[in-house]
């Protein structure tokens, strides 16, 4: 019988409903959705599934167990009572990655970090008979949350996060995230054989991840993962079958109108750059031009974009009239739908025109708004010539 875990997929907050449709797309059940993670149930296959065919998703946690802590003693007893040897075989590398604690009365990472530590120690010493511990094996990093004084502990499946695709060698100034550009992509309408264009593409996320989704190429298919050294809990042949299915899927013989455009030449030469090394070069047209003369000849395409917002104050000062220049670019593509996330609070006064819907969605530890300004359907006849 296959053993069934809890799953953990953190998210950025204000996308949880993106992943959690990926995750039952992916034929899984879901626990429970909160602010920033998604948790369901899978076995080891589960586990390889997951970070390999997940967009939106931060990273995959195996859960080990949950318990409540008020007390540095309680939360080293029930960390303690935890069967971590049900995970971590006697030569494992393991620590505390990361402590988060909310609104708990525990509320330092490395206090926190040191005695969940000692607690594992100490539970694997009894069930080993060791007292010293090799640590030589693989690598099993731990991270624990800690809301409201309830801590969930897990392990790392990942290692480093899933928005490293391995493709984005260069980048621009204030990128935004892989996981974060395939996400805003899916809140969209927008499907392969349709149109798309980012006037701001700097180092090309937007259009890269929407190539890979038109051509169906799973993001994480190209790069490695921490729990596949953990031969005691996942088999080798679930990465090759995750790995293979991927692999089956992919085509890229496909026709599509993916642009991207910026205005400074090197940001385009670095994102022809990293389109070759995801494999998606031949699917998106990149060009040097401002989004002033943003102009498409074709009706009932769509704009994502990730324009400048002012981080410094010098930047700030421009910002009216790049907003204004956006606007007037929306005005011309009058059938189009656009869409724009953005910290800048004046945008929609600048671009001219109130958004259909907006979204908060936090970029980081920075606020974001993503505006949606919705254009119309295209006809029967013009739907079914762009496959819509």
């Amino acid at each position: 019988m296959r053993k069934l875990y809890e799953l953990i997929a953190p998210c950025h907050f204000g996308l949880e409903a993106v992943l959690k449709r990926e995750i039952l797309d992916l034929g899984y059940e879901i626990g429970c959705v909160e602010d920033g993670r998604v948790t369901f149930f899978g076995d080891a296959e589960a586990v390889a599934t997951a970070n390999v065919f997940l967009r939106s998703a931060e990273r995959i946690l195996l859960k080990v167990g949950s318990l409540h802590a008020e007390t540095f003693d309680e939360l080293f007893e029930r960390t303690r009572a935890l069967a971590w040897e049900e995970f971590l075989p006697a030569n494992a590398r393991f620590w505390v990655a990361k402590a988060t604690s909310v609104k708990s009365k525990l509320f330092s990472p490395s206090d926190i970090q040191s005695i969940v530590k000692k607690a594992i120690v100490e539970r694997l010493k009894d069930v080993y008979g060791l007292n010293w511990f090799p640590e030589d094996g693989a690598s099993y990093p731990i991270r624990i949350f800690l809301m409201k004084d309830e801590a969930v502990l897990g392990l790392d499946t990942t290692g480093e996060s899933l928005h490293k695709r391995g493709y984005r060698k260069l980048t621009a100034k204030a990128p935004i995230s892989e996981t974060l550009a395939s996400a805003l992509i899916m809140l969209t309408p927008w499907k392969g054989d349709r149109i798309l264009v980012d006037p701001f593409c700097g180092s090309g996320t937007f259009p890269i991840e929407a190539a890979m989704m038109a051509a169906n190429m799973a993001p994480g298919m190209r790069r490695s993962f921490l729990a596949q050294d953990w031969d005691n809990l996942i088999a080798a042949r679930c990465w090759s079958d995750a790995r293979e299915e991927a692999e089956s899927l992919v085509d890229t013989q496909i026709e599509t109108d993916i642009q991207g455009y910026d205005i400074d030449g090197e940001v385009v030469r670095a994102a022809r750059d990293n389109a070759r090394l995801a494999g998606v070069d031949h699917l998106i047209h990149f060009q040097q031009r401002p989004v002033a003369e943003l102009r498409h000849p074709k009706k009932y395409g769509f704009v994502i974009t990730n324009p400048p917002y002012g981080e410094r104050i010098e930047e700030q000062e421009r910002l009216p009239e790049l907003y204004s220049q956006i606007g007037e670019a929306f005005a011309r593509l009058d059938t189009w739908s656009k869409y724009v996330i953005t910290a800048y609070g004046q945008a929609e006064r600048y671009i001219g025109r109130k958004a259909d819907r907006n979204r908060k969605i936090y970029n980081g530890m920075i606020k974001t708004y993503y505006y949606q300004f919705l254009g119309p359907k295209p006809p029967r006849r013009e739907a079914a010539k762009q496959g819509a």
